[in-house]
């Protein structure tokens, strides 16, 4: 999931029964930016595990003192880039989209915090007799689309089937290229021609079964993604129906005013006995956009109106309000804070710093310290030394440049690399978001890579367009920000789509532009161990060997702060996607 969007293991694991991840606590520190251990969260350990067909029954576990009624309100930044649940892969559309949106599979909220992949649609987790390269799924009894047609195994195939299409550009690529080859549209049109996808299979009304080209034992986590969410082929008006899809869930749509609002109200044909996942307290949901994260900052500190029963997906607590937040004993009922999934990097492109030398002055010299304050100190995230994040199923922390030890930079450790480079005085032309925040961020890197003997070239970039210039493979720069978090809790989802050699594309996941063929087939092999604890270990392995090449510099394990009102009840930080959770959420 790109942080831009900042946007989840296996038939073993139903052997197994539990994955361990971690979840973060509050680090329980000041946004000082002070040195090493105050850079360090306190991390708890948690597990996701998948569920029987017993827990893929609904209803789903009521939030105590809950009640049904009401309006609640949600202020934004941005409209939802997409609905369709084809072209979802930013985590704040695919978090909207629970209330109306459902899958095969998803994740069960426990009443500990804890989570299971359970079925959704589905009366399980699927099945698979052959390692994970065929998958059976049998839909449940009473699931119904928005005017009251059942949801059938024909409606999970075509909603696959028209992922292939033209248009549909945005999502995920997973089951596409399973189900054919990575030239997944030459191998298949989409449905729009007639044709339909041999390698599903729909044998009656409930039974669907995916036949892959290779073993696959993390599928049944593929489909619970947004992505791969159902779609009736009666109600398909493709590109348009991006803007108002038609629902399977508790919610459905009664208008959507573009970049203005959207709103939402009761389906009456979601029945609460299939649903183990959905909690459907208010009558409606009122979705407003356009609201800058200084002005919810502020609307939610206050607390008036309308605002008291107010929550925000995306808007986080704006830096400058950050001490303010969470010096405040008032406020402290209403805030949120916790570990995402993701890691945000400075990609180092690979393509024009080839030496790993001067890669490895760069992370030397890369001022940690001075960009994280800038950016809201331990708030905005902690010091990551790791490609894959602490919530990941297999990580291993590992230090092997001394990040931790001096997070300011060493600029005396990168001058001797530059001088035994022959490099030293070479040209760091560094592309950035022209906004204000990033013009200071770009400041302190200018002077800490100056001081290390290299000479900075700063490029301005549209914000609205920044990932579109990084994303050219024969793009200008050497040295740029993005992020990635996991689509599902392991190595594979978070290494993978990163790191691959065989991805290296125009707007592909590779900013790096990293092709080791050492790495490409220590992932190939990764992906085919089915045990999850020794899949773990496989992939701590290879972020060992991304590091050692010095590919690109890791900055934080990206965090969240953010505030609700007072008036609202049982809003959660959803560590899955890392944002304000809304399935068990009422007004008071």
């Amino acid at each position: 999931m790109n942080a831009r969007k900042s946007r989840q293991l296996a038939a073993a694991v139903m052997v197994v029964g539990a994955l361990t991840v971690t979840t973060a606590c509050s680090s329980g520190n000041s946004n000082s930016g002070s040195k090493p251990d105050a850079s360090k969260s306190k991390v708890a350990a948690t597990s996701i595990t998948v569920g029987t067909a017993a827990d893929s029954v609904g209803p789903a576990v009521a939030e105590p003192g809950a009640k049904k009624g009401g309006t609640v309100t949600m202020i934004d930044r941005d409209d939802f880039s997409h609905l369709d649940p084809a072209q979802v892969y930013l985590n704040y559309n695919s978090e909207a989209s629970l209330l109306f949106t459902r899958q095969l599979t998803g994740y069960k909220l426990q009443a500990d915090g804890t989570s299971k992949l359970v079925g959704d649609l589905a009366t399980d987790t699927g099945s698979t007799t052959d390692g994970g390269k065929t998958w059976k799924f049998t839909l449940k009894d009473g699931v119904k689309w928005q005017d009251g047609t059942p949801i059938t195994s024909a409606d999970v195939k075509y909603s696959v089937e028209r992922t292939f299409a033209p248009f549909i550009k945005s999502g995920p690529t997973y089951l596409q290229t399973w189900l054919t080859s990575d030239k997944y549209r030459e191998a298949y049109p989409g449905p729009y021609e007639g044709k339909e996808l041999d390698a599903i299979q729909t044998p009656d009304a409930k039974t669907v079964v995916f036949n892959f080209k290779d073993v696959h034992p993390d599928a049944n986590f593929t489909v619970a993604m947004t992505g791969y969410g159902v779609v009736p082929k009666a109600q398909d008006t493709k590109e348009a129906y991006d803007k108002k899809p038609f629902s399977s869930g508790p919610y459905q749509i009664a208008e959507h005013v573009t970049d203005k609002s959207l709103d939402l109200v009761r389906n009456p044909n979601w029945d609460p006995a299939t649903d183990p996942i959905r909690n459907a307290y208010p009558d409606k949901w009122h979705m407003e956009f356009g609201v800058q994260s200084q002005q919810s900052t502020e609307r939610f500190i206050a607390d008036n109106g309308a605002d008291k029963t107010t929550f925000s997906f995306h808007n986080q607590v704006h830096p400058t309000f950050i001490d303010k937040v969470k010096g405040d004993e008032t406020l402290k009922s209403r805030t949120l804070e916790g570990l995402t999934p993701y890691v945000d990097y400075y990609y180092i492109n690979n393509s024009r710093i080839k030496d790993q030398k001067v890669r490895e002055a760069l992370l030397r010299a890369f001022p940690h310290q001075q960009t994280r304050q800038l950016q809201g100190g331990t708030s905005y995230g902690d010091y990551a030394t790791n490609y894959m994040s602490p919530t990941v199923l297999g990580y291993e922390a590992n230090d092997q440049y001394g990040i931790l030890k001096k997070p300011e930079g060493d600029p005396e450790a990168a001058k001797k690399l530059l001088e035994e480079a022959g490099a030293t005085g070479q040209t760091i032309v560094y592309a950035y978001n022209n906004t204000p925040l990033q013009q200071k961020v770009t400041e302190a890197i200018r002077i800490a890579l100056e001081k290390a003997g290299f000479k900075f070239v700063p490029k301005p970039l549209d914000a609205k367009t920044y990932y579109d210039a990084i994303g050219v493979v024969n793009n200008e720069f050497d040295l740029y920000w993005g992020g990635w978090g996991a689509d599902w809790p392991t190595g594979y989802t978070s290494l993978q789509p990163v790191w691959d050699g065989r991805a290296i594309a125009d707007s592909a996941a590779n900013y790096a532009h990293v092709n080791d063929e050492a790495i490409n087939k220590l992932m190939d092999d990764a992906v085919k161990i089915a045990d999850p604890v020794a899949q773990g270990k496989a992939w701590a392995a290879i972020d060992k060997e991304l590091q050692k090449k010095a590919y690109s510099i890791p900055d934080v394990y990206q965090r969240s702060l953010s505030l609700y009102g007072s008036g609202l009840g049982g809003v959660k930080f959803d560590s899955l996607f890392g944002l304000q959770y809304p399935l068990n959420i009422y007004v008071k």
